[in-house]
């Protein structure tokens, strides 16, 4: 895991500005900076890298990486390196390094744009060719990589935060048109398009590559589409048994680490599966950290003890506090360049940081479980209308009545034929926007849009949230909490075998017995322990905004509501005040306090 920048242009930034985008890089990359720089006619190139040794730690693969005409700076792992390794030296490829690095480089040697076919992993990387004077740049299957752009008059520029391409000369301006997205629509609106928080700012995205060259820049071009191709003829148990294979076998390669590895645990499933199979499948040390919250809504200390107490292994619970809440976040913001989508993140951060304080540099996630083998309230719905036609949809109907309906909060959610009477019904995806926009001042209305990849609407629903909606906004938050503490995260349920083995199987698998992740449970049978795996409710890491900051404070409200602040040339000051006193204060109304905060820090930083 590293840090990544660059630049192809004429006025090139001066060598000042490239050693103190190095500086800023220090966090992606504590290990060791350097950058190299190329010239031809008018045009300058620089590729500049920072490093987070987590494989083969000798000085020999540190970066920007020569091979040749080649030079590559890559922020990532490819996870399924040694196997492509041992591919290369059976044709007779010599190679200096043990690194996945130099690995990566001589695939784009053999097989130019096409290499990223051959790869299991998560990356972002620019490859100079000092021959044909092209640079070519890419992003992992799933975009867990952050990899930013800007292109000009002047030229081009990239890095893996956007506070690089300040550093490297971009002046950058606020697109207020984003903030009042987030603030009106919330965290599932962010990547609809290609919109960032500032202007003329673009992220390359999930599965795309494209070529910078003297004549211009290539479109971005997507090597991988996912598909959902349903084998109707999968029984139940070829479905459970391919799950567990191919999930071990994403651990298995996730686990290659040369550094110590560390496991962030909540009371669910997804995470404490991976924490089951490192420890019982594969022996592996680790330790874990889990964030406790005393508001019972979101304590899940029962659960995370059970599975610690069955792997034993070494853990950490850890308390929000309430106190320096604001400082902690001015930091994060700063970090973040953008505001923090939801107070998870927030949450999310402190783990972060305690997982650095003990010294590891790699940890585990489970992040897009939900997006794989369903879990979120309105995907047992979609299920519903799903086997609405099926001889035994009165048991399923049964099974939601008696184990899912009764744990809903949202009265929308609690009508099991919601999708049944009306398959298009999208209106909970922006919880509460029409309420929150009576809170701008100026009018923002856009109309709710996904892409259509089946005509299936319960993996359609699925794969936009896996690739629009949920997970990007996971990935970006979790990617810059870690590398603010030089930690490298990893997700191993965002495997493309696994995806592909996943959107396989037929839909009657998925939910069963009221289960959501039903396949995934059963694939754990034996180990993952039960008191967790046949746990229906749904918790994860979170937390409410009173457990964070005390509204009521009188310094806390002089800060938030100072008639000064940029955001209220956005938000009307005073009813925003009149909700702070209101209690109880629903839940989306909730994450519009939180996204408010985050605003009126952003605003005032930028």
């Amino acid at each position: 895991m590293c840090g990544i920048a660059g630049f192809f242009c004429k006025n090139a930034p001066s060598d000042d500005a490239i050693y103190a985008t190095l500086s800023l890089m220090n966090n992606r990359g504590p290990d060791y900076q350097s950058f190299k720089s190329f010239l031809f006619g008018d045009c300058k190139i620089a590729l500049l890298h920072s490093r987070l040794s987590i494989i083969d730690l000798e000085s020999r693969s540190n970066q920007p990486f020569t091979n040749g005409r080649y030079t590559i700076v890559f922020n990532g792992e490819i996870y399924n390196y040694l196997e492509l390794r041992a591919k290369l030296l059976d044709e007779g490829v010599k190679l200096t390094t043990k690194s996945d690095t130099e690995v990566l480089l001589n695939y784009y040697k053999l097989y130019g744009k096409e290499c990223v076919k051959h790869f299991e992993g998560m990356w972002a990387f620019a490859i100079y060719d000092s021959t044909e004077k092209t640079l070519f740049l890419s992003r992992d299957r799933f975009a867990e990589k952050p990899l930013y752009y800007v292109n000009n008059d002047n030229g081009f520029y990239f890095g893996s935060e956007i506070k690089f391409l300040k550093s490297l000369g971009y002046k950058t301006e606020v697109n207020h048109r984003h903030l009042m997205r987030h603030l009106v629509h919330g965290y599932k609106s962010l990547y609809k398009n290609e919109e960032t928080y500032f202007q003329g700012v673009h992220q390359l995205g999930y599965a795309q590559s494209m070529l910078v060259s003297p004549a211009g820049i290539n479109s971005p071009e997507r090597y991988w589409s996912p598909k959902s191709e349903i084998n109707q003829s999968m029984s139940l148990e070829e479905a459970i048994e391919g799950t567990r294979e191919h999930l071990l076998e994403s651990v298995r390669i996730r686990l290659r680490s040369d550094v110590p590895l560390a496991f962030c645990l909540s009371g669910g499933v997804d995470s404490a599966s991976l924490v089951s199979i490192a420890r019982k499948e594969f022996n592996a040390k680790l330790e874990t950290f889990s964030i406790i919250d005393s508001d019972e809504r979101y304590n899940e200390e029962d659960n995370i003890m059970a599975t610690v107490r069955d792997v034993d292994c070494p853990y950490n619970l850890l308390d929000i506090p309430k106190i320096e809440a604001l400082p902690r976040l001015e930091k994060l913001i700063s970090y973040h360049d953008a505001p923090i989508a939801t107070i998870t993140f927030y949450v999310h951060s402190l783990i972060s940081e305690a997982i650095s304080r003990s010294g590891y540099r790699v940890t585990f996630s489970g992040t897009s479980a939900d997006e794989l083998y369903t879990g979120y309230y309105d995907h047992f719905l979609l299920h519903l209308n799903e086997v609405k036609d099926r001889n035994d949809f009165q048991k399923y109907l049964i099974d939601w009545k008696n184990h899912i309906g009764k744990f809903i909060r949202n009265p929308v959610l609690k009508n099991p034929k919601l999708y049944i009477d009306n398959p298009d019904y999208r209106e909970h995806i922006f919880d509460g926007s029409s309420e929150i926009a009576q809170y701008m001042v100026k009018d923002f209305n856009e109309a709710f849009n996904e892409e259509e990849y089946t005509n299936n609407i319960l993996r359609n629903r699925m794969m936009n949230e896996l690739f629009h909606e949920a997970t990007p906004v996971i990935l970006h938050e979790d990617d810059l909490n870690s590398m603010c503490y030089s930690i490298e995260n990893r997700s191993p349920f965002l495997d493309s075998k696994l995806f592909n083995f996943a959107y396989s199987i037929p839909s009657q698998h998925l939910i069963r017995d009221g289960y959501g992740k039903y396949v995934l449970r059963e694939s754990m049978k034996g180990i993952l322990n039960d008191q967790v795996r046949l746990d229906r409710r749904k918790k994860g890491f979170n937390a409410s905004i009173n457990s964070m900051i005390d509204l009521q404070d009188s310094d806390v409200r002089s800060y938030l509501l100072d008639t000064k602040a940029e955001i209220f040339q956005i938000i009307n000051r005073d009813k925003i005040e009149k909700l702070f006193n209101r209690f109880p204060i629903e839940n989306h109304m909730s994450k519009f306090i939180f996204n408010f905060i985050n605003m009126r820090i952003f605003l005032e930083k930028n």
